[in-house]
């Protein structure tokens, strides 16, 4: 097939190379895109091949979201085309898919004294803080829409008839009786000009807004899906590691035959011709460290409280005159805190290198892609159009795929090596170098007013933002301060509001988690509004009800999930509880069932929540995604805390999650909406521990002010 240079077809080398080595995945069929033979490109993100299978690349990472699935599904409906012959592939490195959003969520702000405007175009390539629909959806709708355009004007000319008339659907253009199917038109599509403007549907077509099966479920079920462990190459040696945690570490032992250690500023790597020999051989070595002291959890404990007790905060949001509002009046105040928080994610992180003469390939899985690479090019010495990332699917939502610390360790070894090395680490290993959570403590003021309304309130907090700390690591520069935008949406209307904060001096590494602070802040504000309906005498759902005024689209989930949940009330005693959120431009609220059960355990019975997400792109991706972040949002709450020596974690090493038998009732209601879609990872991750928070104190008389939840502290 003739492909001509406006279909933006990448010419040769190892870019090209790059294509051709990624299948239309998940489906495990041969590539979609190979240069010149099967397929044309119809713009930078659509492929259309001759059998008609489509291939969407697809620029945010799948972390078990769904979003390949969601946003090929953008393009599938906006293109007509049939959905059992659609496939993703990753977008490829060095093209310029920046998330339009990076502004709003202060990512640039987050890097302090580095200028980011210098950075490539496509830095800001990143999957987190439920961006992803919210900033793709509306350029993969005008792609669609290019390629529909060039492939009915194709038809149109074949038939003698006029472009207007013909429409497509089921991966056919069809006009009056007569179709032609995509794969017949592709080729000569892709030798047209695209036009200037196109116009998008005026409604959805009928794959738009329905359960289409997840793309990535047939090749999980079959065991095929493919993470950073999985890459083999020729010739390939494993590492297994070990860190000091910043201080000096050396191997005081001989290795074992075929197995070489290498050690570096501060960490030691066995290599061998697999992995469990190379990690047999370093868990059984002896190895000297020199950690650095003093940095554990009564140091992070005296950080916060200088940092909560000094005079000197930021202000994050600021409405009215709170000042004038507290003045003549002794407002009600509560600390709340927040641990540090380890990753759940399951898969073990994992980097494979390949070095050539003068090339680097890196196959690993990285929240933002173009960063990792940057990144990759400094470590290996190396220009960065000679540095080749194979961007691949993330084995969790928890917040991995921002820290690049195994990066320099993998080129490292696979320099010494002169042979393509594939780093893992073990669990253990893996929790004890985490890159936390930051831990928060905050100070919370209130003055409540007879008829329910709150004249005045300020939330005074400690801590440090994670998704800075992880963005100045990955680009070796120094962390900005607080980003405004890390904060969730204030629901309530309360006429005067200050939310103001310290940076603390923590001595741990900090990285970016799922749902950043909307977790510990939504704890925190919907505990306080608890006490305060019960000081004032109201029940909660009144309380928050009178506070809604100016939120109708969170007061219509929360009057739904106190429907659905047979609110009780929330008096002494009823085990239940409820919190709202207002977030990535989306709305929930839950209802939790909660009790203290035996030796303290908490025990959740029951969750219901009713979301608003504006238009839904897929309700089984949304339902999956409520459901899947309640569970282990409060599986988390619930946890114990780490523990912290010489700033690594010590424990607990394993990942909390609930049997079957300890998984409560789930049930989640989307409310229809005609808003702009909005972002759904965090919601239910953020808004459930609360709720249970809030049970938990109506049923035992007893106010928890602290995440993880301890009944027995």
């Amino acid at each position: 097939m003739k492909i001509d240079r406006r279909t933006l077809l990448v010419g040769s080398g190892a870019a090209a190379g790059l294509i051709v080595a990624y299948a239309a995945w998940p489906r495990g069929e041969r590539p979609a895109l190979l240069p010149g033979k099967e397929a044309a490109l119809l713009g930078p993100a659509i492929a259309i091949a001759r059998d008609g299978r489509v291939t969407v690349a697809v620029p945010a990472v799948e972390t078990g979201q769904g979003i390949w699935t969601a946003l090929a599904q953008v393009a599938a409906a906006e293109l007509g085309a049939d959905w059992n012959q659609v496939g993703v592939e990753p977008a490829r490195t060095g093209s310029a898919w920046d998330n339009p959003l990076a502004e709003e969520q202060g990512w640039r702000e987050g890097l302090g004294p580095l200028r980011a405007w210098r950075l490539p175009a496509g830095s800001f390539r990143i999957t987190a803080g439920s961006t992803s629909v919210r900033a793709w959806e509306a350029p993969m709708r005008r792609l669609a829409a290019t390629a529909r355009a060039l492939l009915i004007a194709e038809a149109a000319d074949r038939w003698k008839v006029a472009a207007a008339e013909c429409d497509t659907g089921g991966g056919m253009v069809r006009h009056e009786g007569k179709a032609l199917p995509f794969g017949a038109l592709a080729e000569g599509a892709a030798r047209r000009q695209p036009p200037n403007e196109v116009p998008l549907r005026d409604t959805p077509a009928a794959l738009s807004g329905q359960p289409a099966p997840r793309l990535d479920s047939p090749a999980k079920a079959r065991g095929e899906w493919r993470f950073a462990g999985d890459v083999r190459l020729p010739g390939m040696l494993f590492a297994s590691l070990r860190r000091s945690g910043g201080g000096a570490i050396r191997i005081e032992s001989p290795a074992p035959r075929g197995v070489q250690f290498v050690t570096g500023d501060h960490w030691v790597a066995a290599l061998a011709e697999d992995w469990w020999s190379a990690e047999q051989a370093i868990n059984q070595a002896t190895i000297r460290s020199f950690a650095l002291v003093g940095r554990d959890e009564a140091a992070i404990d005296e950080a916060l409280d200088r940092a909560l007790g000094g005079d000197e905060f930021e202000p994050l949001i600021s409405v009215g005159d709170v000042d004038g509002a507290f003045e003549g009046a002794r407002p009600l105040t509560a600390t709340y805190s927040a641990a540090a928080m380890s990753h759940q994610d399951l898969e073990p992180p994992s980097v494979t290198v390949r070095l050539g003469e003068d090339a680097v390939e890196i196959w690993a899985g990285s929240r933002a892609p173009e960063l990792f690479r940057q990144a990759a090019a400094r470590a290996a010495g190396i220009s960065l159009g000679r540095t080749i990332l194979y961007p691949l699917p993330i084995g969790g939502q928890g917040g991995t795929g921002l820290d690049a610390d195994l990066l320099p360790i993998a080129v490292t070894l696979a320099q010494q090596a002169g042979r393509p090395v594939q780093l893992s680490v073990p669990r253990a290993e893996q929790v004890r170098g985490d890159a936390v959570r930051p831990p928060l403590k905050a100070r919370l003021f209130a003055r409540p007013l007879p008829d329910g309304q709150i004249a005045g309130w300020r939330l005074r907090l400690a801590g440090a933002d994670g998704m800075s700390a992880a963005l100045a690591a990955l680009l070796g520069t120094e962390a900005g301060g607080f980003r405004k935008a890390a904060l969730p949406a204030f629901p309530y209307g309360i006429p005067n509001v200050s939310v103001e904060a310290s940076a603390a001096d923590l001595p741990v590494k900090l990285g970016y988690h799922r749902g950043e602070w909307d977790g510990p802040l939504t704890f925190m504000t919907e505990g306080f509004i608890d006490e305060l309906a019960r000081i004032g005498g109201r029940d909660p759902l009144s309380q928050r009800m009178a506070l809604l005024a100016g939120n109708p689209r969170l007061a219509r989930c929360l009057l739904r999930a106190t429907a659905l949940s047979g609110w009780d009330g929330g008096g002494a005693g009823s085990q239940m509880g409820l919190a709202v959120l207002s977030a990535y431009g989306s709305h929930i609220a839950v209802v939790a069932s909660a009790a203290v059960g035996t030796g303290g355990k908490i025990e959740v019975s029951r969750l219901v929540a009713a979301v608003d997400t504006g238009r839904v792109i897929n309700p089984a991706l949304v339902r999956q995604q409520i459901e899947g972040g309640m569970i282990a949002g409060i599986a988390a709450a619930s946890a114990k805390a780490p523990s912290f020596l010489h700033g690594r974690v010590t424990g607990p090493l394993e990942p909390t999650a609930p049997g079957l038998a300890g998984t409560p009732e789930v049930l989640v209601e989307i409310l229809a909406s005609r808003a702009a879609p909005g972002g759904v990872n965090g919601l239910g991750w953020a808004a459930a521990p609360a709720a249970v928070a809030n049970a938990l104190a109506a049923a035992t008389g007893r106010r928890l002010r602290a995440l993880p939840l301890n009944p027995m502290s």
